[in-house]
């Protein structure tokens, strides 16, 4: 009988990693979770959706509750009289529900530091993807037709310093670094196609060990 597998998945923007992810769940025949997360954390903390999805993967700016907690919230235990930020909320009770999501099975979870927050679970495949930058310059224009070619740089840098300063200032960790994962990969060698497929071989090969 095959072992669960959780597969995590970060990425740089335009580097095609959510529909990576996407095909490599359709390929294993499980679960994606991704905005569905958003969803999920609104419904546990009993918050409003639409205000959590403007947040979502954006660190915190209150340096009081940085100096309280630490650089890294990971296991804090939400105190009603205490008004934490609502990123940090989030956070929480994302980490909350990506934990019950690897209970229940193998999956696919799209970034929000699902890496770290799992990085005390067993069968969990960490992956960083990342990408040539004319192919991520050409996939952001492909997707954002509505946005000047003049500004695609500033979107794409924009991007990844934010999902780097979440990752980084919620793990302690960095955004990117190889030793934070068990496999990055280029999906301008292979293709999206292509490097789902790879993706999705690893995963059969350690679901059988």
């Amino acid at each position: 009988m095959a072992k669960k597998i959780i597969i995590t998945i970060a990425r740089q923007y335009g580097s095609g990693g959510r529909e990576i992810g996407e095909k490599v769940a359709a390929l294993l025949g499980i679960p994606l979770y991704d905005k569905q997360l958003i969803t999920d954390a609104a419904s546990k903390g009993n918050l409003n959706e639409e205000v959590l999805k403007r947040t979502d993967e954006t660190a915190a700016n209150s340096l009081l509750y940085t100096l309280a907690m630490g650089s890294n919230v990971v296991g804090t235990t939400m105190h009603f009289g205490y008004k934490m930020p609502i990123n940090d909320k989030l956070f929480i009770l994302q980490a909350e529900v990506i934990k019950e999501y690897a209970k229940e099975g193998s999956c696919v979870i799209i970034g929000r530091c699902s890496d770290y927050v799992l990085r005390e679970e067993e069968n969990v495949f960490r992956l960083f993807i990342y990408g040539d930058l004319d192919h991520r310059k050409a996939r952001v224009a492909e997707r954002h037709p509505e946005v000047k070619s003049s500004q695609i740089m500033d979107v794409i840098n924009k991007t990844d310093r934010r999902r780097a300063s979440y990752y980084n200032f919620y793990t302690g960790n960095k955004w990117g670094k190889y030793d934070n994962y068990d496999m990055a990969i280029n999906s301008s060698t292979l293709g999206i196609q292509g490097t789902a497929e790879l993706i999705a071989r690893c995963a059969e090969k350690l679901m059988e060990e």
